[in-house]
Parts: C-alpha cells; structure tokens; sequence
C-alpha cells in the first residue's frame, strides 16, 4: 500500500504502514467502513471526555455534498483531493461543555480522534491524507457551524493509487523518501533542548 517507515528503533506495523499520499483512486468505499473509521474516532480519549470533535463527511456519492466540502478546501489542496472518495472536515467545540470555559486540549483531541481514524483506515487497507489547508470561515458559512465551533482539519479518505494513474508531479511527492526528525531532537529531560538520557 505504501512506502514503509524506515525506523530507528520497532514500532507497530500499522504505524510503519501509514502514511498521506496525494494520489488517491476514486474506488468507493463501503459505508461500512466508514462508519467503522468514526467509530474508531469515536472511542480516542479526551480531555474530561469532552470528546470535542465533529466531523462534517460527504462522498463522491453525493456530488453536491463532496463539491461542498471540496470547495472549503485551498485550491492546491483541492487538486489533488477531489479524486478522494471521502472527505471530511474536523470541527472542534471551542468551550468545555461541562462549564462554558475555553478547552485548550480541543484540538489536541480532535489530533487524538483523527489519529484513531487514520490507523482504523490503515488496518484496513486505506490511506488518509489531513489538512489544515481550508478555509475555516467559508466552512462556517456553508455548513452553519456555530459560534463556539471551528472547523480545524480537513481529511481526504481512500485507497492509493496506483502511480501510472497520477499526475506526474503528485507521483513524485509520494515515491519521496520519508524523513522524520531523529529522537534526540524531540526528547528532552532536565529542561527544554536537553537531550533525555534515554534517547542518547
């Protein structure tokens, strides 16, 4: 399905296996399976179990629905997102339910749900590709989403394809190789940009 992480050190192989490519085959995929990808969502922890996340989803199925979401979406985004099957917009709630306060770990949480999502999608063969790129109040407008609320994320969803059926240039994108930042660049201990013990 993808170009696997090339790791330091053993991980789980979902987690090898998942990665964003920008060249995505328009196969449908079952409603099934999406409802399974929301329910994994569905069950990522929360601050409170605020659970402080919406999803906004429309399918090639429904073209008015998908060219909706689609249209939110910057256009480089859009160039290579409208062959997904799926797309999705991630909505958080801005203020804890509980007590109206402002909820820091909102979209840390969303982060959460979105990262069940992505690894429910991987075990079954799809990929996922999230975005920041959009325009949050285009999307306030168009989906009346509420004061209070912020469409934060957006996700394509489908199944890679094969690169003969890619743009040239989004097939290069994804046979890059992928590079991530070694741990002692992230691991600290002591204090902030000390290298933790355990990762020298």
């Amino acid at each position: 399905m993808s170009n696997s992480a090339n790791t330091d050190h053993p991980i789980h192989a979902l987690l090898e296996l998942r990665w964003s490519p920008y060249g995505f085959s328009n196969a449908p995929i079952e409603p099934e399976v999406i409802r399974s990808l929301f329910e994994a969502a569905r069950w990522a922890p929360s601050s409170y179990n605020e659970q402080p996340w919406h999803y906004i989803v429309a399918t090639q199925d429904e073209p008015e629905a998908y060219e909706k979401l689609l249209s939110v979406l910057v256009e480089p985004n859009q160039a290579w997102a409208k062959n997904a099957p799926v797309l999705a917009l991630g909505v958080i709630s801005k203020n804890f339910a509980r007590n109206g306060k402002s909820n820091r770990a909102a979209v840390h949480d969303l982060g959460l749900a979105s990262g069940n999502l992505v690894l429910e999608a991987t075990a079954r063969g799809l990929c996922v590709h999230q975005m920041i790129g959009l325009d949050p109040e285009k999307a306030r407008e168009i989906f009346a989403i509420p004061e209070g609320y912020e469409a934060y994320t957006a996700l394509a969803i489908g199944y890679k394809a094969d690169a003969n059926d890619v743009a040239e240039e989004l097939a290069k994108r994804d046979a890059g190789t992928r590079e991530r930042k070694p741990l002692h660049e992230f691991v600290f201990g002591g204090q902030f940009g000390q290298v933790s013990d355990l990762v020298k």
